[in-house]
Formats: structure tokens, C-alpha cells, sequence
């Protein structure tokens, strides 16, 4: 059975902003295709798919660019895109619709109730986690979604083979991600011990990461993978 992470502080501010005129057409024709309305049944990925090519789960899209790419990028492979903020889902359905990509599709929910109530245990090949809200004040660290609560989960949810990759470009959310990965028990470092991983190819250079580059901001990729029993 999939841990239930007991949280009642949210890891994300709900901020609404208005929709434009094509986000807003983009969700009226695009979600009833590839959109996923929330329900507490596990998904079926043959059926949504149409196929059984490994599912990456994406945590937190924001406007959706950089997956709309990776989907484009990797037709070998489908991608679940979760985000809260419905500007970003329509812009991402915007995105499919131009692109014409079909192994993508979009949550717009709480990604810790997906995990706990609709991806099916052991079916995940990869868990992205790209530039999380890092709270960087003190007070409220607590609300980051890197917790081992949160490890737990998505233990369960990977595949023998599957990996997880994080990245952020606040160090002292770094060093916290490191740490709380090194010291699980059910996840390895791909790089080498406190090491940090080089970015893969299939990782896309957002306009925030380009712009933070700009600025002298470092980035940090971790890439983890399930320790083998």
C-alpha cells in the first residue's frame, strides 16, 4: 500500500492569475484529449496511453515548455505533467496543440494527492522535480516537498529500474535535498556520494534557468535511482 504522506502544510501558495483568451480555448479543446481529471482511482497507463511505453512523471510544469519539448524529444517514452496553477495548464495545452505531440498529458491538482491516490505502485520510470518553490525563509522551510515523507511515496511509486531527478537553483535547497536523499534508505546516488550530477541532454534550459545564468546563479541537478534489494 502507498504511504500516505501526512501533511497539512501546503508546498505551494495557490495564486491564481487570469487566463488569456487562448489558455482559456486551449482548456475548453484541449483538456476533454489530455487532460486528467483528479479522482481517487488509480490510473490505468495502457489505457491512457494507448501503449505501454515507460511514464515519467513531471512535479510542477509551470508554464510547461521544457516537457512539451522532452515529450517532442522522446516519442519512446509518455509524460504526465502536474501542475496547480491553471495559467500554466492552459499554456501547456496551448503548447500540445501547436506541437501536435501525443504522449503528454496534464494534471491540475495537488501532485501529493496523485501520488497517494491515482499513480498505480511500481509504474514510474522517472519523477522530475525541476525548481521548486524553495521557501527560502526560514520559517518556512518546512513547506518544501522534499521531505522523507515525500521519498517515501515515490518509492513506491517507481519501477525497479526508476530514477528520480531533481534540480534548483537555491543552494541551501541543494544541500537539503542532498541530504535528505543521501540519508534514505531506498535511494542511491547516481553521481557518487554528496555529489552532485552533471545536467542530462534531456533536461531543457528553461528561460529562468537562462536568466539566473545570466545573473551568476548556480544550478543543481541530483539524479537518484532505487537501491536494488
Amino acid at each position: 500500500m502507498t504511504k500516505t504522506i501526512r501533511r497539512t502544510i501546503k508546498s505551494f501558495i495557490l495564486r491564481q492569475g487570469r487566463l488569456t483568451l487562448g489558455q482559456q480555448r486551449a482548456l475548453d479543446e484541449q483538456w476533454p484529449v489530455f487532460g486528467i481529471d483528479y479522482s481517487p482511482e488509480p490510473l490505468d497507463f495502457n489505457s491512457l496511453f494507448g501503449n505501454n511505453q515507460p511514464v515519467v512523471l513531471e512535479i510542477g510544469f509551470g508554464n510547461g515548455e521544457s516537457l512539451v519539448q522532452m515529450a517532442i524529444e522522446s516519442p519512446e517514452l509518455n509524460f504526465i505533467g502536474i501542475e496547480v496553477h491553471r495559467p500554466g495548464v492552459g499554456h501547456i495545452l496551448h503548447l500540445i496543440q501547436e506541437s501536435g505531440v501525443q504522449n503528454l498529458r496534464v494534471m491540475n491538482h495537488d501532485a501529493i494527492d496523485i501520488l497517494q491516490q491515482q499513480i498505480p505502485q511500481h509504474s514510474l520510470s522517472r519523477v522530475q522535480l525541476y525548481f521548486p518553490d524553495p521557501w527560502h525563509k526560514t520559517k518556512h522551510t518546512k513547506r518544501r516537498i522534499v521531505q522523507p515523507a515525500f521519498l517515501d511515496t515515490l518509492a513506491t511509486l517507481l519501477r525497479e529500474d526508476g530514477q528520480i531527478h531533481f534540480a534548483t537553483d537555491w543552494k541551501d535547497y541543494a544541500r537539503q535535498m542532498m541530504k535528505t536523499l543521501e540519508e534514505h534508505p531506498q535511494f542511491i546516488n547516481n553521481a557518487a556520494i554528496n555529489e552532485y550530477s552533471p545536467k542530462p541532454d534531456y533536461r531543457p534550459v528553461t528561460k529562468f534557468e537562462r536568466r539566473g545564468q545570466r545573473l551568476g546563479h548556480g544550478v543543481w541537478d541530483l539524479l537518484f535511482s532505487l537501491k536494488h534489494k
